[in-house]
This record gives structure tokens, C-alpha cells and sequence, in this order.
């Protein structure tokens, strides 16, 4: 117990938690704007993985880092009008769009990669963001400027949706259309813009982790990310306050299972595929024990038509 309480002490865990949370608050916070607004974006693995081969690619182009992560926001923005296309404007299925979305990201990404780089044997690097060692704050002197962001995104995400009339808008079309459409209102318009504005933050979540956390690009590099973070707005009950909670636990979780597998509590030895599965349990754990009260925005995953019920 001594030994685990004193893993948890190392600042260097929670240098390591924040890195491991920054894309998960992107992506959450990117989540959490779709479905506020009554539409489920399963498409945020394939954007995730578009954004950090896209960013990545700008900048090995010459292009700043700055400008990748616009260029990466802009890929997102893209992805994310196609998916509003198909589901806000033409109804279809937001399950089917999100995943068939997801395919067709990673494949593109896969395809522009091998076509970019045909005879590389090892992927080529860039230098990414440089750590914030300028910062009186120790664990955040360590972290790079979309960490910053990240946290910043939060509370300002939080203002937009309770305490703007947009934000207001947004959350009234994810629970019921028809009274907007009936303020005048484009429940459309609407939609949509929280969709690209949600997928450009997915995207830039994905920038992060070849732009900050690694200097190139890998496939599978987000590995699931995506997925997880639909989970978290679960568990955060569509707020984004929640939605940190959440993807700070998630990453604690993470940062342990590498040092747990790096230097065992009291000796003992397990193997290293039930510490890879730790942090994917303990968050089922607390989904489930979360989720209980969530309240659903009534109008998620419901196609709306002027005129219909």
C-alpha cells in the first residue's frame, strides 16, 4: 500500500496523466457539442485519426505547427459537414453514418500516408510543440500549449452552452426541435454548426498526439480513443466540468497501469495484458455507477423534419 501511495505522490504521474487526458478532453468536448444538439458522432475515430495525419503532414510540409492544427480543425470541420449532410440534412441513420464516417477517415488517412511515402521504412518526424517551462505552475510547465488549450476549452465550453443564448439554442434543438424551429430559429443550421464545430475539436484531438505527444505519425496511434470518449460524455452526463472529471479519472487510470507494469506493488507480477485492462474496467465501473442518472438529451439520434412529430 506504502509503494502505491507513494506512485501516486510522483508528480511525474500526473505530468503524464494531463498528456494522456489532453485528446480525450478534445474529443469529450467535441462529442458532448454534437449530441447536445441531438446528434451522435460515431465518426470520431476516423476523425481523430484524419486530423493527426493531416496536421502531421502540414507541418512536415513546412507549415507551423499552429497552422497544422488549423489545417487538422479544418479536415474535422470537413468531415463533420459530410456527417451533418447525411444525417441533419438527409435523416439517415446517425449510427450508420458515424461508423461508415469512421472507415472512410481512417482509410483516407491510410491511403494519403502510403501514397505521401511509398518507400519510407520508418515514419518521418517533425518537431512538435515544445513544453511551457515558462509556467509557475510545475505540472503544467511540463505540458505543451493544446494541453493549455485543452483546459481552457473546458470552462469555455461550459459558458458557451449555460450561459449564452447560442448555448441555450443548442441545447434546446437536442431536446426539442420543434419549439426552436418555432422561435424562428434553424434547427438545421443549428445542427450542423455543432457538428463541425464538435468534429473540429475531435480532430484537433487527434493533431495533439503528432504534434505534442509524438513527432510522427503511426497507424492505430489513436487506438480507441474515440470510442472512449462517447463513453465519457456518458459519464459525464452531457457537462463538460463532468467531461474533465471524466478524462482526467480515465488517464489516472492509464498513467497507473504503465507504472504498475513498470514497478509491481509489493512484488507481485501480473501479466501485462490485466494492467492494459485496468483502466478500460475501472471506467466501465464508474459508467455504469454514473450513467444511472444521466439525463439523455430527449431529442439525440431523432431525425427532425419541419412539420413532423
Amino acid at each position: 500500500m506504502t509503494e502505491l501511495l507513494g506512485l501516486f505522490a510522483d508528480a511525474s504521474l500526473w505530468v503524464a496523466v494531463l498528456r494522456i487526458a489532453t485528446p480525450l478532453m478534445f474529443g469529450t468536448l467535441g462529442v458532448l457539442l454534437c449530441e447536445r444538439a441531438g446528434v451522435l458522432n460515431l465518426g470520431i475515430e476516423g476523425i481523430m485519426v484524419a486530423g493527426a495525419f493531416a496536421g502531421w503532414l502540414a507541418v512536415y510540409l513546412g507549415a507551423g505547427l499552429w497552422t497544422g492544427v488549423a489545417v487538422a480543425a479544418a479536415v474535422g470541420v470537413a468531415l463533420g459537414l459530410l456527417h451533418g449532410l447525411l444525417t441533419v440534412v438527409l435523416g439517415l441513420s446517425q449510427h450508420v453514418s458515424g461508423l461508415g464516417l469512421t472507415l472512410l477517415a481512417t482509410s483516407l488517412a491510410s491511403y494519403a500516408y502510403r501514397v505521401s511515402f511509398p518507400t519510407v521504412d520508418r515514419p518521418p518526424t517533425i518537431t512538435p510543440f515544445a513544453p511551457m517551462s515558462g509556467l509557475p505552475v510545475p505540472i503544467l510547465a511540463e505540458q505543451t500549449p493544446l494541453t493549455l488549450l485543452a483546459l481552457l476549452l473546458v470552462p469555455a465550453t461550459a459558458w458557451l452552452l449555460l450561459r449564452t443564448p447560442l448555448g441555450l439554442a443548442l441545447r434546446a434543438v437536442g431536446e426539442n426541435p420543434s419549439a426552436v424551429d418555432g422561435q424562428g430559429l434553424s434547427v438545421t443550421g443549428l445542427r450542423l454548426g455543432a457538428v463541425a464545430a464538435g468534429s473540429a475539436l475531435m480532430a484537433v484531438g487527434g493533431a495533439f498526439l503528432t504534434l505534442s505527444a509524438f513527432n510522427a505519425f503511426y497507424f492505430n496511434m489513436v487506438n480507441g480513443r474515440g470510442w472512449v470518449c462517447v463513453a465519457l460524455v456518458v459519464f459525464a452526463s452531457w457537462r463538460p466540468g463532468k467531461a474533465l472529471l471524466g478524462a482526467l479519472l480515465f488517464a489516472a487510470f492509464d498513467a497507473l497501469q504503465l507504472r504498475l507494469q513498470q514497478a509491481p506493488v509489493a512484488g507481485v507480477t501480473l501479466p501485462y495484458q490485466l494492467y492494459l485492462m485496468l483502466p478500460y474496467l475501472l471506467s466501465i465501473l464508474a459508467l455504469v455507477l454514473m450513467s444511472r442518472r444521466a439525463a439523455v438529451p430527449q431529442a439525440l439520434m431523432k431525425p427532425w423534419r419541419r412539420g413532423e412529430r
